[in-house]
Order: C-alpha cells, then structure tokens, then sequence
C-alpha cells in the first residue's frame, strides 16, 4: 500500500481507528464521510447551553433535546453504518453568541456588543455553571453511543475568548498572565473529565494563533496545551479565528495561503507533548501531503474539512491507489456560508454539495442512448460529456484549441493557482478515461455539427475578454488578460491594468511580486475584485498588503484615453488626470459568445446552454450545469 502511515490503525485511549484520517464537523454529510473512509468523523456540534451558546440563532438546541436526539442518534448510526468511529463538537460561542431579544450572552470581559446585546463578563459562580455544562453535554454524548467528543477550544469562541489577550481584558485572578487566562478553560477540562471517566477519549481543538494583531502567540497555545494534557488524549491544530473575519481567512485559508499552514505549530506540539495524540486540520489536500505528516513523526492524524466536501470518497480512493481519481479541492470558499451570503453556497467541484435534491448521487444509466454533441472543452463541457457518457450515451467532445481545458488552462498558469492546476489536470484525466470521443484543433462550425448527426447538442463555448471602445484601444502596447498571462515578458516596468476585477486585482499582484513592477490599478467600483467571495476579497487585500512594490490603486475610476505614454483617468468628481504607464492590460471583463451560438440553433430540438453561454460565471455554475445538462439528455 502506497500510504502504509495514513492506514495505519491508531488508538485514542481505549478506541481504535482503522486508519489516521478524521473528517471535520463542516457539513451534514455524516454518512458519505464514513463510507468514503475517514476513520473518525466528527458528525456536527452541539451546544453547551441552550440561549446563550449558539453562532446560528437563540434558539438552538442542544442535540441531546428530547426533541433532537433521535436525530443525533441517527448521526452515529450513519458513521458505524460506513465503519468509521463517531465524535461529536461541543461548543460555546461565548461572547458570539445570537441570543434572543432581551437575553445576554457570556464574555470574559463585560460590555455592549454592536448590535445592542450586553456581554457579562464570567463570574466565578458562573464559571462553575458552565463547566458542569460542559461536563453534562459531553456525559449526554457519551451515554448516547458517541465513540469520542471533540471540544471546540479554538477559533475565538468561549475557551479561547478567556486563552486570547484580544478577548480577555481582566485584571483580577482570570486575567493577564496564561495562569490565570488558562483557568476557565481547565476548570471545563476537568468537569468534562470527571464526568466521562478516565477511559472516554477527548479530543480538544485549539488555534496555534489567531492571526490578527494582540491576539494569543504559539508559545502560550503550546503552554496551555501542556496544561491541559492530563484531561484529553489529543489535541487537533488548527489557526485563526472565526467571526473575525482577518482571522478567518487563516482559518479558512484560500490560495495565497500555502498547503498545510499549520503542520509546523502541529510537528512542534508532538515535540513537546508527552502522552496525547496530536493531529492537525488546514488545508491538506492531497494523500501525499497527509502521508509526508505522519510518516515524519510530525503528527498522528490528519483531518479534513473541505477536502472531503469536494470528494467525500477521498480516503477510499487514496487506499484503493485510485489517487488520480479524487476531486482536488480549489479552496475558493464556496462552501462556506459567510463568504456568499449564504446565496450561493456549493462546492466549485461537487456540484452535489447544497444541491442534494437536485444532482444525483449515483448516475443512472439512460434507456435511450443518444448521439450527443457538446461543443467546447472547458470545465462545464468536459464535466457534461464525461456525465453523459457514464450514462451509457455516445458522446463527441469538439475542441477549437490544442488541448481541453478551457480558461483552465490560462488560470493555471498564474502562480497562485496550486489547486486549479492540481483540477484541471484531474479534469483532463478523468475525460482521458472515459469513453468520450474527444477532438482538438476542431472548431465547430454548425455544417461539421450537423455531419455528426447529433440527437443533443450542448454548447460550453466559454467567454471572450470584453474590450471596451476606448480612444487608444488599438496601440501596440495595449494587452487583453488573455494575451498577458504566461507572457508577462511583453509588458513594461510600469504596467497599467483597467479593470481591478478578480483576473486584474490577481494580474497585478504577480506583476509586483514575481516580476518586480510597479503597476497601477483603475477600477470604476468603489471595491477591488467585487466579483470574488467575501473572504477572497479579504485574502486579496491581506495579501496586497504585504507586497514590497505597493500596487497604486485607483478606485471610482475610469480611463478616457489610452495614449502612448500614459493614460487619461477620470475620478468619481469628474476630473480627468493623466497616469503615466508603458503598458496596459484590459482586465474590463468577460462576455459570453452569444453570436456564435445562435448559429447552431435549429440543428436539432434537444439544445442546451452551460457555463459561461449563459453569463460568465465561476467554476461551481460550470460544473453544476454541465452535471446538470449531462444528467438530464
């Protein structure tokens, strides 16, 4: 077995793993966790006091209700089912807390919230109330069949609120030094301990840092890690915070963050701890990765959160050797309710993720094969015909260009895009394959289409840059995203980009950092990248930040006229000024090619749009349409 370490058998107190992979509390999908071969998955949380203690709402449960726990029940049933281990999170979100009208929540310090709502600062008495909360919550969760309980200690919610300087305040015995920040905290330990016995496995998770400015540093994370060893039997690393959303991109970290960002806090733990197992969460996508952790004696489990959501079959594929097979994780944090507004929640490659209802888990095979045509080899045409195929369909995929992928393949060229590479190459592989009868260097013309006899046509044709009518558009030195990415060698020192879009804002970071320019942004909207998530957003900006040679950035801004050396820019009070620049990028967005599809309509009935044919959009619309489309021909 290529990853002997990663299915290893590894014991926790008095419960055995059948392997080192633990499947984070991030999503409901208990049971394709369990049979896609975690070890042990963590199926959801439940909440410490009911009122005072949830993210969500003041109304919350604890999943030990009376009217809730046979659905508890049922997500320990689903884990033993597909041969993992069940844990559940118990939580408290202290200070965070969405209390109902009139209620307060609990802090270590006391004051009022934004929203009007007081904090209490935590008493002595009250300390003891909680903790024999805590301690009652995880006794509910032992007495109900869970395996083991995992103690949300990180992240900025209550333990860490009292562990973190940037929550705790105090200046009586709970305050200032880690003694006294740790003591809350380990009074819950012990009640939890006391309560589940000495030989019931508890598992805490704890950020290494927070990662905004005054927040906890390591070295006390590690302190108190040591303290709290004689209670738990292991410790899972992770960073960041959560409702602070500066931390949450480190919590959460998308592709200007490298793979495994918290593997050295997590190898420096296991130097230190004596007894406890330690694992670490963030970022690790690939079996390798995993593999390189253990086998270095770095930790002694992985666990995964959006890894598993992109490909819940990810451990059975690493065990089986099937590693070409598992869905790469782009890390772009659509999953996560806070970046979209909960408005368009979904995985970029799953498209099953939040629309069970309406993709299929298992493809069924068609009564009436048909000859289908899908026209364009970008992600939405690739996913289409390898679905349509797998359905028992004869499908022909026609490609303009010399290899399949779309703007995959221009995106994957940027340095930042690890995890698109890592997709497309898996795209590609998959459509390898399949059954898919695939021709490059074949541009589509509706007189080929018709001699293929199609009894469905799909057209993914893509998007072409938008290039404004701008006086000067046409001068040597003006360069669409298109023709730039790859040949970054054509522009000058002092690159202009119109458009501050997501493909600009990303243009001009690798232009100052990789190629040492100095480069100017002109964005006619008051933000950069408004077409990115709400975290990436944040990601960019933390990362802009960071650069050497600082990116001018004009906003509320448009330019007027391009000439030879500079441009004419217009700001949101109607003055027009000259920026001087040597070259200049059009970065003024995407349109679909609507002309060109209209010219195959009338080649048959059964026509479908997917992808950017209907507006340009992301990767999750291309893939949920072309699964979509591919399910229903």
């Amino acid at each position: 077995m290529k990853y002997k370490y990663l299915f290893t058998p590894i014991k926790i107190n008095n419960l055995i793993l059948k392997n080192r992979i633990v499947a984070s509390p991030i999503n409901d999908e208990y049971e394709e966790k369990a049979t896609g071969g975690a070890g042990l998955v963590v199926c959801g949380h439940t909440i410490v006091e009911p009122g005072r203690s949830s993210f969500m709402n003041g109304s919350e449960r604890s999943a030990f209700f009376k009217y809730e726990v046979e659905k508890t029940q049922q997500r320990i049933r689903a884990c033993h089912k597909g041969g993992a281990r069940a844990s559940i999170e118990i939580f408290h979100a202290g200070l965070y807390a969405r209390v109902e009208p009139g209620d307060f929540a609990w802090g270590p310090c006391g004051f009022i919230r934004e929203d009007g709502v007081e904090v209490k600062q935590v008493t002595e008495k009250d300390m003891d109330y909680l903790a024999n909360l805590y301690a009652k919550e995880a006794l509910e969760a032992k007495n109900l069949g869970f395996d083991a309980i995992f103690l949300h200690f990180g992240h900025g919610w209550l333990p860490a609120q009292f562990l973190s300087p940037l929550f705790n305040h105090r200046t009586d015995e709970y305050g200032g030094c880690l003694e006294n920040r740790a003591k809350f905290p380990l009074l819950i330990l012990k009640k939890i301990r006391e309560a589940v016995s000495y030989n019931f496995p508890i598992e805490m998770r704890i950020s290494a840092e927070e990662c905004v400015p005054g927040s906890i540093k390591f070295d006390d994370t590690l302190q108190f890690i040591l303290m709290a060893e004689s209670y738990i039997d292991s410790v899972q690393i992770s960073a960041g915070l959560d409702i602070n959303h500066e931390g949450n991109v480190r919590l959460v970290a998308m592709n200007y963050t490298a793979h495994m960002p918290n593997a050295y806090w997590a190898a420096e733990v296991k130097k230190h701890v004596k007894k406890i197992k330690v694992s670490v969460v963030g970022s690790i996508n690939t079996p390798d990765e995993a593999e390189s952790l253990i086998a270095s004696g770095s930790v002694d489990l992985v666990a995964f959160g959006r890894s598993f959501i992109a490909d819940p079959n990810w451990p059975n594929k690493a065990r089986d050797g099937k590693t070409e097979d598992i869905v790469p994780c782009l890390r772009c944090n659509q999953c996560y309710h806070i970046t979209t507004n909960r408005r368009n929640v979904g995985c970029s490659v799953n498209p099953r993720y939040h629309n069970e209802t309406l993709i299929s888990k298992v493809l069924s095979e068609t009564t009436t094969p048909k000859n289908v045509v899908v026209v364009g080899g970008g992600p939405a045409g690739i996913t289409c015909a390898i679905t349509a195929s797998k359905r028992g369909h004869n499908v022909t995929l026609l490609e303009k260009n010399a290899e399949v992928g779309g703007t995959l393949n221009l995106i994957s060229q940027e340095h930042y895009k690890e995890d698109i590479r890592y997709y497309t190459n898996h795209l590609k592989g998959q459509l390898a394959k399949s059954n898919v009868i695939v021709k490059t260097n074949c541009e589509a013309t509706p007189e080929l289409v018709k001699e293929l006899h199609p009894d469905a046509l799909v057209l993914a044709l893509g998007g072409e840059p938008v290039v404004l009518p701008l006086p000067g558009v046409n001068l040597p030195h003006v360069f669409t995203y298109e023709q730039i990415i790859g040949n970054e060698e054509l522009l000058g020192e002092y690159p202009l980009i119109i458009g501050g879009g997501t493909i600009g804002t990303e243009i001009a970071i690798e232009l100052s950092e990789l190629h040492h320019k100095e480069v100017t942004i002109v964005e006619i909207m008051d933000e950069l990248a408004l077409q990115g998530n709400m975290l990436y957003r944040i990601a960019l900006r933390q990362k802009m930040a960071c650069l050497d040679k600082k990116v001018s950035v004009h906003l509320k801004s448009k330019v007027k006229e391009i000439k030879l050396d500079c441009v004419l820019v217009e700001d949101e009070h109607g003055t027009t000024y000259s920026i001087k620049t040597d070259s200049i990028v059009l970065c003024t967005g995407v349109k679909a090619k609507k002309a060109l599809a209209e010219k195959f309509y009338g080649i048959v009935p059964e026509i479908y749009e997917i992808g950017d044919m209907i507006r340009p959009r992301l990767i999750q619309e291309a893939n949920f349409e072309g699964r979509g489309v591919g399910e229903t021909i």
